[in-house]
């Protein structure tokens, strides 16, 4: 599996707190990697950091020639412009997208305008002229990702993208990463607080705590032979999400 992403020994301060005390992990080609912890873990750091929000204090991060990282963030309806309708905000981002890296870039399976947007995500083009506040917020987190598809990225960063929304629509989310996945051959690193959004998701987990893996393995090992008592927590607490 080629890497695209690779992180060595990766260090994050705010001041003289320490979120992230060195980690490593990579992301493969077509993989489906979870970061799982409770708030204040440093695994939101992780995130931001890798698409520049935030700066390493020490450690390495290789991003492969021509790939391109884009981010979905937690709160959807506050990542979209309140002033902008769907359709102007994806005609805009497609305007601007300037990542145009040969072999960087992903097939969008002939998605090029706003419309061939929202139906590659699942929604209506009835959304296209309506504004966020009219959405709902899993409507909105699907603008949201189609919104980052516009960069034809080649690798997602999906920062607690369905905290925020109920059982139900986390589950119907969780099935469009999965599905655009495999459908565009993305690589997508999923940031979660509870083991039971990356269970049926992910090929491979991290576990943190205290801005260290405690546990990283396959998604089979981890939750079959956990090795911290952090991650048996974790465990003891999973809700259900059905995934289909």
């Amino acid at each position: 599996m080629n890497k695209l992403l690779e992180v060595e020994d990766l260090h994050v301060k705010y001041g003289s707190f320490e979120a992230v005390k060195g980690v490593s992990f990579s992301l493969g080609e077509g993989e489906m990697l979870g970061i799982v912890g409770e708030s204040g873990s440093g695994k939101s750091t992780i995130a931001k950091t890798l698409v520049g929000l935030e700066s390493p204090s020490a450690g390495k991060i290789t991003i492969a020639p021509g790939v391109g990282l884009q981010m979905i963030f937690q709160d959807a309806v506050g990542s979209l412009n309140p002033r902008m309708t769907v359709r102007q905000m994806l005609d805009e981002t497609f305007r601007h997208a300037t990542r145009k890296a040969k072999g960087g870039a992903i097939d969008l399976k002939g998605a090029t305008d706003a419309g061939g947007l929202v139906s590659l995500v699942g929604l209506s083009k009835a959304v296209l002229d309506q504004y966020p506040r009219e959405l709902s917020g899993g409507q909105c987190q699907r603008v949201s990702v189609a919104r980052a598809l516009a960069c034809q990225p080649k690798v997602l960063i999906a920062d607690e993208p369905v905290s925020a929304l109920d059982v139900s629509v986390q589950a119907r989310v969780l099935n469009l990463l999965r599905d655009l996945r495999r459908d565009l051959g993305l690589s997508i690193l999923l940031v979660a607080h509870d083991l039971a959004v990356v269970k049926n998701v992910c090929d491979n987990v991290c576990v943190m705590e205290k801005g260290l893996f405690v546990d990283a393995g396959t998604s089979e090992e981890v939750f079959a032979n956990p090795k911290s008592e952090y991650t048996k927590h974790l465990l003891a607490v999973v809700p259900k999400i059905p995934i289909f």
